[in-house]
Parts: structure tokens; C-alpha cells; sequence
């Protein structure tokens, strides 16, 4: 497995602890199946600029692939892939433990993914918060959300994108579960 859906969210919505926390929640999850040893996980989260810091895009994160999921199903195999042509999709789209993430239709809806980026997977440029600033935060500002489904409101680029659907109405997890998100994160073995 070098590839999946967090089963849980840290526990405070868009604040991740920043990029460090993410990537520790991933690797922490990845562990309790015993898919930790040999592998860094990062989580696929980009990052807005900040005064002392380049934004930072979720493609360059993730390693080069191929990636595969719990029940051994290549989702990608390579970066270039993966923001083209993915197999990622409900059934694919599976947690560390190999489960289904409810979706579309499904109550509760979680199938807004926390991911804060373009669809070729780099930040968002502007100034708007499409990162819970920088996954600090978890009251005011949105999250970048993507669809694992592949489904929306609409049958149209946005509704079926993975990774860049609609921004949240908010970072708290009341806010994400608004808009049909439980606060995961797709997580990705670097190496």
C-alpha cells in the first residue's frame, strides 16, 4: 500500500498541525496497519505564501509513484498520471484499513477531501484562504476540497474532480461536515 484515505481526522478540522502535523497523522495511520516501515507517507496538502515562506504544491509532496491502495489497485503511476488519468474513484479511493469512505448519497456524505490545491495539484495563487491557513486553523478561513467519488451536484469538470471540487464554508469540522466532508486527507508513501 502506498496510497490512501485517512480513517479519521486529527481532530480539530483544517488545523492539521500544518504540514509536519498532516504528514504525521499519515504516517501514524499508515503505521497502525504495519504499512509504516519503509515508507514515509506524506499527506497531499498544498500551501499558500507567506511572508517567509514559497507556497508549497501538493504534486511535489508525494514522491513520483506508482502508487497502489490497500487492495493493491494502481490509483496512479506517476505524478503527471495522477493529474490526468487517475483511477481514483470510491471504490478506489480507500482508507489505511482497505474501507469504503462513505460518499455522495451515503450518510454522513464524506467525500470532501482536504487538499487545498489547483487540479494539476499546486497552490492556489491569490489571496484568498483555500488552506485553513496553511492548516493552522480551525474556525475562520476554507479548505480546497476534492471529490474521492468523483461525484457532485453537477456533472461537470469541477463535481467529478479528485482533488479540486469546491472550497469549504469554513475549517471547523462543523463547517467541513457542512459541506459533506469529515476532514480526511488522501496520504501517499513518498518512498
Amino acid at each position: 500500500m502506498t496510497f490512501f484515505v485517512s480513517s479519521s481526522n486529527p481532530g480539530k478540522g483544517g488545523d492539521l498541525g500544518g504540514l509536519a502535523g498532516a504528514d504525521q497523522h499519515c504516517q501514524a495511520l499508515a503505521n497502525a496497519v504495519g504499512a509504516g516501515s519503509g515508507h514515509t507517507w506524506h499527506a497531499y496538502l498544498s500551501t499558500s505564501a507567506t511572508a517567509g515562506a514559497p507556497a508549497v504544491n501538493a504534486r511535489d509532496r508525494i514522491g513520483s509513484g506508482p502508487w497502489q491502495n490497500a487492495k493493491g489497485v494502481v490509483i496512479g503511476s506517476s505524478v503527471d498520471e495522477l493529474h490526468s488519468s487517475n483511477k481514483i474513484d470510491k471504490q478506489t479511493a480507500v482508507t489505511e484499513k482497505g474501507e469504503v469512505v462513505n460518499g455522495r448519497g451515503d450518510k454522513p456524505n464524506m467525500h470532501d477531501m482536504l487538499t487545498g490545491s489547483q487540479p494539476d495539484g499546486r497552490a492556489i495563487e491569490g489571496d484568498a484562504d483555500m488552506t485553513c491557513g496553511n492548516w493552522t486553523k480551525s474556525g475562520e478561513g476554507a479548505a480546497m476540497l476534492g471529490h474521492h467519488d468523483r461525484l457532485g451536484l453537477k456533472d461537470d469538470e469541477a463535481s467529478r474532480s479528485w482533488n479540486a471540487a469546491h472550497p469549504s464554508k469554513g475549517c471547523s469540522l462543523d463547517a467541513l461536515a457542512s459541506t459533506g466532508s469529515a476532514g480526511l486527507l488522501y496520504c501517499f508513501a513518498v518512498k
